[in-house]
């Protein structure tokens, strides 16, 4: 069986890897470890030792199901956002990676202020830009040749060949995936413009698989490598069709909507931005509530007895905006914004209802907010997380947004990763 897709996906705790067959099917699946890690200096190596052990057991995973991984044409990555190690020409890392929540760099953060547009997706000192500044500083050997995302790292060891990226991946670092060039205010910031990396649409492909890696895993040398994107949106591409209109909400511990628009949509003042993904654009926020906020009052046993004594179909009168603390980041974009919680009823299962209600008029709000900045409507629109799993909260929600809501039968970011190069055409 030929032109089976391989999807990685670089997750914060381990890796992840799928096959699926040219219909979107999953084949097989596999994990491997990052193992041990100095939090203050990590290793980048150490990303790629993880990917050599989830390959292995991929393939014999793949061979147990009866499939050749011979058979896999193309390989795709996708990493987590704004993490990023800079290398020398031969793919070796000459200073320690940051990872996407590293952040306090105020001296780069005053660098880019001085230059950046306001607002601009590179401000602050938590930025993607700000870690590549600091990155570069500490190349005490002058030996930079590549600033790499973290799949970017990856797919250059798969192929040989670095100074790639995607819309996706380079977007938070200051790409316009508009004007599909980086910003013309980077040389006055002192960057070296030669380290940056051709940034190609997502799931576009860079080269063929480097010969020893294909006769190590007994892949096809004729396989190609294509570059990815970030897991936030690989876990939406595992979770819903690339078609305007369909959406996804997340819940989790916190609260993430997206939907794929006809037009792009940057909206920072509330929270709001967008990704190019194929004929269109990823526009998407998330919220400090969600899940974390229940847990707060309740443990998973007490949620599920609770939903029980819930009638879905009756609104509740409470009138919560339910935050773990002050502050929040869209649909209002206030980190001084309090929590809303009163008042509380004597009956759990009241205040409980009032609780999942108030989670879901901020998803609907949320939606209502894109919506009105030309998004359209979410349609499809699923649903994943482990809220999700909660029935009483989805006829809730279904109630409270007006529409049918459908849960993910997929959620895995490395199965996205794998649907996004399977739409392709290697050459």
């Amino acid at each position: 069986m030929r032109g089976l897709s391989l999807g990685l996906d670089l997750g914060t705790s381990g890796i992840r890897s799928a096959v699926i067959d040219a219909s979107g099917a999953v084949l097989s699946m596999a994990r491997g470890e990052y193992g041990p890690t100095d939090p203050d200096r990590i290793d980048a190596t150490a990303w790629w030792r993880g990917v050599e052990a989830c390959l292995t057991a991929q393939m014999v995973a793949l061979r147990r199901e009866g499939f050749d991984p011979a058979d896999i044409s193309r390989i795709g990555v996708d990493g987590t956002s704004g993490s990023m190690v800079v290398t020398d020409a031969d793919l070796r890392p000459v200073t320690r990676a940051l990872m996407y929540n590293s952040g306090g760099f105020l001296p780069e953060a005053e660098r880019v202020a001085a230059l950046a547009p306001d607002p601009h997706i590179t401000r602050g000192p938590n930025s993607a830009l700000t870690r590549a500044l600091r990155l570069l500083a500490e190349d005490r050997g002058g030996n930079a040749a590549h600033l790499l995302h973290q799949a970017d790292y990856i797919t250059a060891k798969l192929s040989g060949q670095g100074g790639y990226s995607d819309h996706n991946n380079a977007l938070k670092t200051g790409f316009d995936p508009a004007t599909g060039a980086w910003p013309d205010w980077f040389g006055a910031l002192g960057l070296p413009m030669e380290v940056l990396p051709k940034v190609l649409p997502a799931g576009a492909p860079v080269a063929p698989l480097a010969p020893n890696i294909a006769a190590r895993f007994g892949l096809s040398p004729q396989a190609t490598v294509h570059v990815g994107t970030t897991d936030s949106i690989a876990a939406f591409l595992a979770a819903a069709p690339m078609q305007i209109g369909a959406a996804v909400t997340s819940l989790g511990t916190t609260l993430a909507v997206k939907i794929l628009s006809p037009q792009r949509i940057d909206a920072p003042d509330i929270g709001l931005y967008a990704h190019r993904l194929g004929d269109g654009w990823l526009v998407g926020g998330a919220s400090n509530s969600g899940g974390g906020v229940l847990r707060q009052f309740f443990n998973d046993e007490e949620i599920a007895a609770l939903s029980g004594q819930i009638d879905p179909a009756r609104p509740s009168e409470l009138d919560y905006y339910p935050l773990p603390a002050p502050g929040e980041r869209f649909p209002i974009n206030d980190p001084h914004l309090a929590p809303r919680l009163e008042p509380r009823p004597e009956n759990d299962a009241a205040f409980l209802h009032g609780l999942l209600e108030g989670i879901a008029r901020i998803e609907a709000r949320c939606y209502g907010e894109m919506t009105a900045r030309g998004a359209g409507v979410p349609e499809p629109l699923f649903t994943a997380g482990g809220g999700a799993q909660n029935p009483v909260w989805t006829a809730i929600r279904a109630r409270v947004l007006g529409r049918d809501i459908f849960q993910a039968e997929h959620t895995e970011a490395a199965i996205g990763t794998a649907r996004l190069i399977s739409r392709v055409d290697a050459g």
